[in-house]
């Protein structure tokens, strides 16, 4: 409306105040030149503050169950820690509930990046959120910080310990891309927005699914979903499921579920306890495919020679295996593990409240499982089938094709199959929306 004044955007800035007092000033007024709201919030718990926060310390204790007196006296520095984080945690979504969070970032070393990134992590899809830190390119700690979240983070190269005219610089390239993340994101407002268009498929996909997953995702499109595809290297996966249980997907195309088989026998892209249950817990229709189930990613080489424990136990060299490259390892699943593969997959489906449909290929479950490739084994395949039978219910809809999975003709069932469910048991938008 012409005269409406707009509401300023408010970005929330996490620091400990009684040690980066002077970085989380500049930081502060950095963000405001560019017109936002700044919330300065404290999670010191070494002193007093060196400049005013705006939700203090003790508030952030408080609302996590403590009490800042006795932790600054405690030398147990993880309960601290948690302490610390639950009460940030509940501040922020407080904040995000009053529409009063359209960003957040932080600065620091090791303990302040794992701190707030954990924080970040609580926050949903689409909040902005960014992290300058100095540990930001150490592999050990990394996969930690961003966990299955949209988390931007930024090297700083020099450690923030006061002002000098490097600090400065990255503070002031950090402070340029929370405001603009903060400017051309929807924020708080991302799922709202987006749930108003088309209802939303996720599908999960990778290198040896692509001739299949293509065609799912354009005859799902021209049906009038929205498709979403993640890449089920075991984090993609990971991050579907979180997104599935906040309420954002009406349907799943779960073509390559091959993360539990991962987790259970201890592969790269093991994908978490709870992989294949958000969506039957919220009753939502899915199809599964078994692609990934036939191989187990086990790589680099070097594993083997230097007597890793996977590959011994798994007597991985005496495999089929299929070696692009040193780092990128598949190794044959045999018919013993898809039978626990088997088993495990009943167990977590047969919970579903919602419909669901298991579609078997005959002719091979990837491009690398059909006659004349490096991981053809259909007598294990077989194994999988037959154990899935005894142990899935009759609730669970088990169709066996005479196809391979990489085929137009298998998607096309695929996606005829997911309309009868979605038909017969639609599920509309969440009222989180």
């Amino acid at each position: 409306m012409e005269g409406m004044k707009l509401k300023q955007k408010t970005i929330v800035l996490v620091s400990t105040l009684d040690t980066k007092g002077s970085e989380a000033a500049f930081l502060k007024g950095l963000i405001q030149e560019r017109g936002y709201r700044v919330i300065l919030l404290d999670t010191n718990t070494g002193g007093e503050p060196s400049i005013p926060p705006d939700i203090s310390a003790k508030e952030v204790v408080e609302a996590g169950g403590g009490n800042i007196e006795e932790m600054r006296k405690m030398k147990d520095t993880a309960k601290v820690s948690s302490i610390m984080i639950e009460g940030a945690i509940k501040k922020v979504k407080s904040l995000l509930e009053k529409g009063e969070l359209d960003g957040i970032i932080s600065f620091g070393g090791a303990s302040n990046t794992a701190i707030a990134t954990t924080i970040m992590k609580s926050l949903p899809f689409g909040i902005p959120k960014v992290m300058l830190s100095s540990t930001a390119a150490m592999p050990a700690y990394a996969g930690g910080y961003f966990g299955t979240k949209d988390i931007a983070m930024i090297h700083s190269v020099v450690d923030i310990a006061g002002l000098n005219p490097l600090v400065e610089d990255v503070l002031k390239r950090a402070a340029g891309a929370i405001c603009g993340m903060a400017e051309m994101g929807e924020g708080s407002n991302f799922f709202t927005k987006t749930a108003q268009k088309k209802d939303l498929i996720a599908l999960t996909e990778f290198k040896f699914s692509e001739e299949c997953c293509s065609h799912v995702r354009r005859l799902l499109e021209e049906k009038g979903f929205e498709v979403i595809p993640f890449h089920a290297q075991g984090i993609g996966d990971r991050a579907m499921e979180d997104l599935i249980g906040e309420g954002f997907f009406q349907g799943v195309m779960d073509i390559v579920p091959a993360g539990v088989g991962e987790e259970l026998l201890g592969g790269n892209r093991a994908a978490g306890p709870n992989r294949l249950e958000n969506a039957g817990q919220l009753g939502i229709p899915q199809i599964i495919a078994p692609c990934g189930f036939d191989m187990l990613s086990c790589g680099p080489l070097e594993r083997g020679d230097r007597g890793d424990s996977l590959w011994v136990s798994k007597d991985i060299k005496n495999r089929k295996l299929f070696i692009p490259d040193a780092f990128r390892v598949q190794a044959r699943t045999t018919s013993q593990e898809l039978r626990e593969i088997a088993r495990e997959v009943a167990r977590k489906l047969n919970q579903s409240k919602g419909p669901v449909a298991v579609l078997i290929p005959l002719k091979g479950w990837s491009s690398l499982d059909k006659e004349g490739m490096p991981l053809y084994d259909p007598g294990a395949d077989q194994a999988f089938l037959d154990e899935l039978r005894i142990h899935l219910t009759k609730k669970i809809s088990l169709i066996e094709l005479d196809l391979h999975l990489n085929t137009r003709e298998f998607a096309e069932e695929a996606v005829n199959q997911f309309m009868k469910l979605y038909k017969v048991n639609p599920v509309r938008k969440s009222s989180t929306f």
